[in-house]
Protein backbone atom coordinates (compact mmCIF):
# COMPACT_ATOMS: atom_id res chain seq x y z
CA UNK A 1 0.00 0.00 0.00
CA UNK A 2 1.51 3.31 -1.39
CA UNK A 3 2.06 5.69 1.40
CA UNK A 4 1.92 9.36 1.35
CA UNK A 5 4.37 12.42 2.33
CA UNK A 6 1.50 15.01 3.45
CA UNK A 7 2.22 18.48 5.73
CA UNK A 8 3.07 17.57 9.41
CA UNK A 9 1.57 20.32 10.60
CA UNK A 10 -2.23 18.64 10.31
CA UNK A 11 -0.79 15.72 12.74
CA UNK A 12 -1.31 19.37 15.16
CA UNK A 13 -4.58 20.22 14.39
CA UNK A 14 -7.35 19.48 17.33
CA UNK A 15 -10.31 17.70 16.44
CA UNK A 16 -13.31 20.62 16.25
CA UNK A 17 -15.53 20.83 19.40
CA UNK A 18 -18.42 19.48 17.88
CA UNK A 19 -16.53 16.13 16.88
CA UNK A 20 -15.79 16.24 20.75
CA UNK A 21 -19.78 16.92 21.55
CA UNK A 22 -20.38 14.04 19.17
CA UNK A 23 -17.97 11.72 20.35
CA UNK A 24 -19.14 12.75 24.16
CA UNK A 25 -22.85 11.76 23.46
CA UNK A 26 -22.03 8.77 22.02
CA UNK A 27 -25.03 6.13 23.36
CA UNK A 28 -26.99 8.87 24.92
CA UNK A 29 -30.89 9.18 24.02
CA UNK A 30 -32.37 12.37 24.97
CA UNK A 31 -36.34 12.33 26.08
CA UNK A 32 -38.04 11.98 22.79
CA UNK A 33 -41.16 13.95 23.94
CA UNK A 34 -39.29 16.56 23.50
CA UNK A 35 -38.17 18.64 21.35
CA UNK A 36 -34.00 19.08 20.58
CA UNK A 37 -32.87 22.89 21.27
CA UNK A 38 -29.36 23.76 19.99
CA UNK A 39 -28.03 26.73 21.88
CA UNK A 40 -24.51 24.58 20.74
CA UNK A 41 -23.66 26.53 17.01
CA UNK A 42 -23.28 30.25 16.67
CA UNK A 43 -25.40 30.40 13.65
CA UNK A 44 -27.71 33.14 13.62
CA UNK A 45 -31.36 32.27 13.14
CA UNK A 46 -33.11 36.15 12.49
CA UNK A 47 -34.42 36.27 9.07
CA UNK A 48 -32.11 37.46 6.56
CA UNK A 49 -33.09 41.09 5.01
CA UNK A 50 -35.12 40.90 2.46
CA UNK A 51 -32.58 43.90 0.68
CA UNK A 52 -29.94 41.14 0.94
CA UNK A 53 -32.08 38.70 -0.98
CA UNK A 54 -33.26 41.04 -3.66
CA UNK A 55 -30.25 42.25 -4.07
CA UNK A 56 -29.13 38.58 -4.97
CA UNK A 57 -31.63 37.87 -7.24
CA UNK A 58 -31.19 40.76 -9.32
CA UNK A 59 -27.56 40.46 -10.02
CA UNK A 60 -27.12 36.79 -11.22
CA UNK A 61 -26.29 37.55 -14.53
CA UNK A 62 -23.03 38.52 -13.00
CA UNK A 63 -22.29 35.00 -12.89
CA UNK A 64 -21.20 35.31 -16.86
CA UNK A 65 -18.43 37.07 -15.33
CA UNK A 66 -15.17 36.01 -13.25
CA UNK A 67 -14.76 38.51 -10.27
CA UNK A 68 -12.02 40.40 -9.63
CA UNK A 69 -10.23 38.93 -6.29
CA UNK A 70 -9.90 42.75 -5.02
CA UNK A 71 -13.63 42.93 -5.69
CA UNK A 72 -15.51 46.26 -7.27
CA UNK A 73 -14.94 49.26 -6.51
CA UNK A 74 -18.51 50.00 -5.30
CA UNK A 75 -18.17 47.31 -2.40
CA UNK A 76 -14.72 48.41 -1.20
CA UNK A 77 -16.69 51.84 -1.47
CA UNK A 78 -19.75 50.84 0.48
CA UNK A 79 -17.01 49.31 2.88
CA UNK A 80 -15.05 52.57 3.61
CA UNK A 81 -17.90 54.31 3.65
CA UNK A 82 -19.07 52.05 7.01
CA UNK A 83 -15.92 51.71 8.52
CA UNK A 84 -15.25 55.57 8.09
CA UNK A 85 -18.86 55.89 9.57
CA UNK A 86 -18.93 53.16 12.24
CA UNK A 87 -15.75 53.86 13.94
CA UNK A 88 -15.52 57.31 13.59
CA UNK A 89 -12.46 57.56 11.33
CA UNK A 90 -10.84 60.44 10.11
CA UNK A 91 -12.49 61.60 6.99
CA UNK A 92 -10.80 59.65 3.68
CA UNK A 93 -8.31 57.71 5.93
CA UNK A 94 -9.76 54.45 4.56
CA UNK A 95 -8.56 54.20 1.22
CA UNK A 96 -10.77 51.89 -0.56
CA UNK A 97 -8.34 50.96 -3.11
CA UNK A 98 -5.28 50.58 -0.31
CA UNK A 99 -7.13 49.82 2.62
CA UNK A 100 -9.62 46.95 2.09
CA UNK A 101 -10.09 43.75 0.81
CA UNK A 102 -13.38 41.85 0.43
CA UNK A 103 -13.64 38.32 1.79
CA UNK A 104 -15.47 35.18 1.34
CA UNK A 105 -16.58 35.56 5.04
CA UNK A 106 -13.91 36.19 7.95
CA UNK A 107 -13.28 32.07 8.86
CA UNK A 108 -11.75 31.67 5.49
CA UNK A 109 -9.29 35.30 5.52
CA UNK A 110 -8.49 34.49 9.23
CA UNK A 111 -6.97 31.20 8.96
CA UNK A 112 -5.35 32.34 5.44
CA UNK A 113 -4.10 35.36 7.02
CA UNK A 114 -1.27 33.50 8.98
CA UNK A 115 -0.23 31.67 6.08
CA UNK A 116 0.24 35.11 4.45
CA UNK A 117 2.43 37.08 7.51
CA UNK A 118 3.84 34.61 9.36
CA UNK A 119 7.88 34.08 8.69
CA UNK A 120 7.89 30.05 8.82
CA UNK A 121 11.74 30.26 8.76
CA UNK A 122 12.12 31.78 12.24
CA UNK A 123 12.02 28.78 14.42
CA UNK A 124 10.69 30.58 17.18
CA UNK A 125 8.07 31.89 15.85
CA UNK A 126 4.88 32.74 17.62
CA UNK A 127 1.29 33.66 17.60
CA UNK A 128 -0.28 34.84 20.54
CA UNK A 129 -4.21 34.22 20.89
CA UNK A 130 -6.93 34.35 23.56
CA UNK A 131 -7.92 31.43 25.44
CA UNK A 132 -10.48 30.44 25.22
CA UNK A 133 -10.26 31.12 21.62
CA UNK A 134 -11.75 30.69 18.08
CA UNK A 135 -10.27 27.54 17.02
CA UNK A 136 -8.79 28.57 13.59
CA UNK A 137 -6.28 30.97 15.07
CA UNK A 138 -5.02 27.59 16.66
CA UNK A 139 -4.94 25.97 13.51
CA UNK A 140 -3.71 28.85 11.43
CA UNK A 141 -0.52 29.05 13.59
CA UNK A 142 0.39 25.53 13.31
CA UNK A 143 0.05 25.04 9.82
CA UNK A 144 1.93 28.60 9.46
CA UNK A 145 4.95 26.65 11.06
CA UNK A 146 4.25 28.85 14.20
CA UNK A 147 4.14 28.23 18.10
CA UNK A 148 0.32 28.79 19.23
CA UNK A 149 0.39 31.14 22.99
CA UNK A 150 -2.40 30.90 24.47
CA UNK A 151 -3.40 34.01 26.93
CA UNK A 152 -5.70 33.06 29.90
CA UNK A 153 -9.01 34.99 29.96
CA UNK A 154 -10.41 34.35 32.83
CA UNK A 155 -13.35 35.66 35.36
CA UNK A 156 -10.56 37.79 37.28
CA UNK A 157 -9.28 39.31 34.15
CA UNK A 158 -12.46 40.58 32.82
CA UNK A 159 -12.27 38.10 29.89
CA UNK A 160 -9.57 39.39 28.12
CA UNK A 161 -6.06 38.82 27.62
CA UNK A 162 -3.81 40.44 30.43
CA UNK A 163 -0.98 41.55 27.85
CA UNK A 164 1.09 42.91 31.24
CA UNK A 165 1.58 38.94 31.90
CA UNK A 166 3.19 38.28 28.51
CA UNK A 167 6.98 37.69 28.78
CA UNK A 168 9.34 39.82 26.90
CA UNK A 169 10.99 36.85 25.59
CA UNK A 170 7.49 36.21 23.68
CA UNK A 171 6.59 39.07 22.63
CA UNK A 172 10.47 39.76 20.40
CA UNK A 173 9.38 36.17 19.12
CA UNK A 174 5.58 37.18 18.22
CA UNK A 175 4.99 37.59 14.71
CA UNK A 176 1.19 38.08 14.86
CA UNK A 177 -1.68 38.17 17.91
CA UNK A 178 -5.37 37.31 17.34
CA UNK A 179 -7.76 39.32 19.37
CA UNK A 180 -11.35 38.42 19.58
CA UNK A 181 -13.96 41.64 20.34
CA UNK A 182 -16.20 41.29 21.30
CA UNK A 183 -14.86 37.92 22.10
CA UNK A 184 -16.03 34.80 21.33
CA UNK A 185 -17.21 32.62 23.91
CA UNK A 186 -17.48 35.53 26.60
CA UNK A 187 -18.38 38.53 24.84
CA UNK A 188 -15.79 40.24 26.02
CA UNK A 189 -15.33 44.29 25.10
CA UNK A 190 -11.52 44.67 25.36
CA UNK A 191 -11.67 48.80 25.79
CA UNK A 192 -9.71 51.62 24.37
CA UNK A 193 -6.95 51.51 27.28
CA UNK A 194 -6.17 47.65 26.45
CA UNK A 195 -5.66 48.15 22.66
CA UNK A 196 -3.71 51.38 23.44
CA UNK A 197 -1.47 49.46 25.48
CA UNK A 198 -1.02 46.09 22.56
CA UNK A 199 -0.65 48.98 19.69
CA UNK A 200 2.19 50.28 21.78
CA UNK A 201 3.50 46.93 22.16
CA UNK A 202 3.61 45.51 18.55
CA UNK A 203 5.39 49.48 17.59
CA UNK A 204 7.92 48.34 20.17
CA UNK A 205 8.46 44.60 19.03
CA UNK A 206 6.84 44.84 15.23
CA UNK A 207 4.44 42.33 15.23
CA UNK A 208 1.22 41.86 13.24
CA UNK A 209 -2.89 42.73 15.20
CA UNK A 210 -5.24 40.72 13.32
CA UNK A 211 -8.68 41.72 15.19
CA UNK A 212 -11.19 39.57 14.54
CA UNK A 213 -14.46 41.98 15.02
CA UNK A 214 -17.48 39.89 13.64
CA UNK A 215 -19.69 40.33 16.67
CA UNK A 216 -18.92 44.27 16.93
CA UNK A 217 -22.61 44.86 15.66
CA UNK A 218 -24.32 42.60 18.27
CA UNK A 219 -24.18 45.17 21.66
CA UNK A 220 -26.77 46.24 24.29
CA UNK A 221 -25.96 49.97 24.80
CA UNK A 222 -26.89 52.15 21.68
CA UNK A 223 -24.69 54.92 23.45
CA UNK A 224 -21.89 52.78 23.73
CA UNK A 225 -20.68 50.36 20.66
CA UNK A 226 -17.46 48.04 21.21
CA UNK A 227 -14.27 50.17 20.01
CA UNK A 228 -12.11 48.58 17.30
CA UNK A 229 -8.62 48.39 16.42
CA UNK A 230 -8.47 50.84 13.76
CA UNK A 231 -10.12 53.71 15.13
CA UNK A 232 -8.13 53.41 18.41
CA UNK A 233 -5.00 53.30 16.18
CA UNK A 234 -6.08 56.57 14.48
CA UNK A 235 -6.74 58.14 17.74
CA UNK A 236 -3.13 57.45 18.74
CA UNK A 237 -2.00 59.15 15.21
CA UNK A 238 -1.90 56.25 13.48
CA UNK A 239 -3.42 57.21 10.40
CA UNK A 240 -1.48 54.17 7.84
CA UNK A 241 -3.04 51.61 10.91
CA UNK A 242 0.45 50.28 10.64
CA UNK A 243 0.66 46.63 11.69
CA UNK A 244 -3.37 46.65 12.41
CA UNK A 245 -5.36 44.72 10.23
CA UNK A 246 -9.38 43.87 10.93
CA UNK A 247 -12.14 41.30 9.86
CA UNK A 248 -15.47 42.10 9.78
CA UNK A 249 -18.90 40.28 8.47
CA UNK A 250 -22.01 39.98 7.46
CA UNK A 251 -22.90 36.86 9.04
CA UNK A 252 -23.54 38.11 12.31
CA UNK A 253 -24.78 41.57 11.96
CA UNK A 254 -27.00 41.13 8.88
CA UNK A 255 -27.99 37.48 9.69
CA UNK A 256 -26.72 36.63 6.52
CA UNK A 257 -23.93 33.04 7.33
CA UNK A 258 -24.66 31.72 4.21
CA UNK A 259 -23.70 34.88 1.88
CA UNK A 260 -20.35 33.91 3.34
CA UNK A 261 -19.12 37.40 3.06
CA UNK A 262 -16.98 39.98 5.03
CA UNK A 263 -13.79 42.07 4.53
CA UNK A 264 -10.45 42.86 5.83
CA UNK A 265 -8.95 46.29 6.14
CA UNK A 266 -5.84 47.58 7.27
CA UNK A 267 -2.23 48.08 6.89
CA UNK A 268 -2.17 48.55 2.84
CA UNK A 269 1.55 47.24 2.68
CA UNK A 270 0.16 44.31 4.26
CA UNK A 271 -2.94 43.58 2.32
CA UNK A 272 -0.91 44.45 -0.56
CA UNK A 273 0.95 41.10 0.16
CA UNK A 274 -2.34 39.25 1.21
CA UNK A 275 -3.79 40.60 -1.65
CA UNK A 276 -1.32 38.69 -3.88
CA UNK A 277 -2.12 35.64 -1.86
CA UNK A 278 -5.42 35.64 -2.22
CA UNK A 279 -4.79 35.89 -6.02
CA UNK A 280 -2.98 32.70 -6.03
CA UNK A 281 -5.52 30.91 -3.62
CA UNK A 282 -8.37 31.76 -5.85
CA UNK A 283 -10.48 33.44 -3.52
CA UNK A 284 -12.95 35.83 -5.50
CA UNK A 285 -16.39 36.84 -3.86
CA UNK A 286 -19.31 36.44 -6.49
CA UNK A 287 -20.95 38.75 -8.18
CA UNK A 288 -24.07 38.64 -6.77
CA UNK A 289 -22.69 38.13 -3.10
CA UNK A 290 -20.90 41.59 -3.67
CA UNK A 291 -23.86 43.15 -5.08
CA UNK A 292 -26.02 42.01 -1.26
CA UNK A 293 -22.94 43.11 0.48
CA UNK A 294 -23.04 46.70 -0.74
CA UNK A 295 -26.75 47.79 0.38
CA UNK A 296 -25.92 45.24 3.44
CA UNK A 297 -23.22 47.52 4.61
CA UNK A 298 -25.49 50.59 3.36
CA UNK A 299 -28.35 49.62 5.50
CA UNK A 300 -28.46 50.18 9.42
CA UNK A 301 -31.93 50.02 10.29
CA UNK A 302 -32.21 46.16 9.70
CA UNK A 303 -28.83 45.85 12.22
CA UNK A 304 -30.50 47.60 14.89
CA UNK A 305 -33.66 45.60 14.42
CA UNK A 306 -31.28 43.09 14.91
CA UNK A 307 -29.90 44.17 18.17
CA UNK A 308 -33.20 44.50 19.45
CA UNK A 309 -34.10 41.06 19.19
CA UNK A 310 -31.14 39.70 21.36
CA UNK A 311 -31.86 42.44 23.31
CA UNK A 312 -34.86 40.58 24.23
CA UNK A 313 -33.79 37.44 24.47
CA UNK A 314 -30.89 38.16 27.07
CA UNK A 315 -33.28 40.08 28.95
CA UNK A 316 -35.56 36.54 29.09
CA UNK A 317 -32.93 34.23 29.48
CA UNK A 318 -31.23 35.55 32.40
CA UNK A 319 -34.21 36.42 34.45
CA UNK A 320 -34.58 32.70 34.23
CA UNK A 321 -31.40 31.47 34.92
CA UNK A 322 -29.22 33.94 36.95
CA UNK A 323 -31.12 32.93 40.19
CA UNK A 324 -29.54 29.58 39.69
CA UNK A 325 -25.99 29.97 37.86
CA UNK A 326 -23.50 31.97 38.00
CA UNK A 327 -23.82 34.05 34.73
CA UNK A 328 -24.03 37.60 33.47
CA UNK A 329 -24.92 39.62 30.14
CA UNK A 330 -21.50 40.03 28.15
CA UNK A 331 -21.13 43.64 26.49
CA UNK A 332 -21.69 42.22 23.44
CA UNK A 333 -22.04 38.78 21.11
CA UNK A 334 -24.89 36.54 21.35
CA UNK A 335 -23.39 34.37 23.77
CA UNK A 336 -23.93 33.27 27.20
CA UNK A 337 -20.18 32.19 29.19
CA UNK A 338 -21.92 30.44 32.30
CA UNK A 339 -20.65 28.30 35.03
CA UNK A 340 -21.61 25.56 35.52
CA UNK A 341 -21.81 23.71 39.01
CA UNK A 342 -20.18 20.92 38.07
CA UNK A 343 -17.74 19.26 35.29
CA UNK A 344 -18.84 20.63 32.04
CA UNK A 345 -18.59 18.21 30.05
CA UNK A 346 -20.86 16.43 32.29
CA UNK A 347 -23.16 19.20 32.40
CA UNK A 348 -23.42 19.23 28.67
CA UNK A 349 -23.77 15.36 28.48
CA UNK A 350 -26.46 15.06 30.97
CA UNK A 351 -28.23 18.31 29.83
CA UNK A 352 -28.70 16.90 27.05
CA UNK A 353 -29.89 13.26 27.98
CA UNK A 354 -32.32 14.69 30.26
CA UNK A 355 -33.76 17.80 28.62
CA UNK A 356 -32.90 17.74 24.92
CA UNK A 357 -30.59 20.94 25.21
CA UNK A 358 -27.32 21.42 23.34
CA UNK A 359 -24.49 23.56 25.02
CA UNK A 360 -20.76 23.33 24.01
CA UNK A 361 -18.63 22.67 27.29
CA UNK A 362 -16.08 25.63 27.75
CA UNK A 363 -13.04 22.99 27.96
CA UNK A 364 -13.56 22.16 24.53
CA UNK A 365 -12.87 26.03 23.45
CA UNK A 366 -9.63 26.21 25.74
CA UNK A 367 -6.62 24.82 26.10
CA UNK A 368 -4.79 23.64 29.45
CA UNK A 369 -1.58 25.85 30.32
CA UNK A 370 0.36 25.80 33.58
CA UNK A 371 -2.93 23.31 34.51
CA UNK A 372 -5.12 25.90 34.21
CA UNK A 373 -7.62 25.47 31.08
CA UNK A 374 -10.05 28.79 31.69
CA UNK A 375 -13.15 27.07 29.85
CA UNK A 376 -13.56 24.30 32.75
CA UNK A 377 -16.53 24.32 34.49
CA UNK A 378 -18.23 26.76 31.79
CA UNK A 379 -20.48 26.27 28.98
CA UNK A 380 -21.23 28.26 25.95
CA UNK A 381 -24.51 29.19 25.11
CA UNK A 382 -25.72 30.94 21.51
CA UNK A 383 -28.78 32.68 21.81
CA UNK A 384 -29.67 32.47 17.84
CA UNK A 385 -33.31 30.10 18.60
CA UNK A 386 -36.01 32.26 18.75
CA UNK A 387 -37.36 34.15 21.72
CA UNK A 388 -39.95 31.29 22.66
CA UNK A 389 -37.22 29.11 21.86
CA UNK A 390 -34.68 30.34 24.10
CA UNK A 391 -37.36 30.86 26.69
CA UNK A 392 -37.70 27.33 26.82
CA UNK A 393 -33.95 26.23 26.79
CA UNK A 394 -33.85 27.98 29.87
CA UNK A 395 -36.61 26.72 31.61
CA UNK A 396 -35.12 23.05 30.45
CA UNK A 397 -31.52 24.16 32.08
CA UNK A 398 -33.15 25.50 35.02
CA UNK A 399 -35.32 21.88 35.78
CA UNK A 400 -32.18 20.49 34.96
CA UNK A 401 -29.60 22.17 37.62
CA UNK A 402 -33.14 22.32 40.43
CA UNK A 403 -33.47 18.54 39.65
CA UNK A 404 -29.50 17.72 40.98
Amino acid sequence: MASFVMNPDLNKLHPYPFQKIAKLKEGVVPPADLSPIALSIGEPKHDTPEIILQAVRDNLAGLANYPLTKGSTELRQAIADWLQWRFNLPENSVNPERHIIPVNGTREALFAFAQAVVDRHQASAKVIMPNPFYQIYEGAAFLAGAEPVYLACTQETGFIPDFDAVPAETWRDCQLIYLCSPGNPTGAVINREEMTKLLNLAEKYDFIIASDECYSELYFDEDNPPVGLLDVAAQLGNTEFKRCVVFHSLSKRSNAPGLRSGFVAGDAEILEKFLLYRTYHGCAMPPATQAASIVAWQDEQHVKTNRDLYREKFAVVLAILQPIMNVQQPEASFYLWAETPQDDQDFTRDLYAQQHVNVVPGSYLSREVNGLNPGSHRVRMALVAPVAECIESAERIKRYIESR
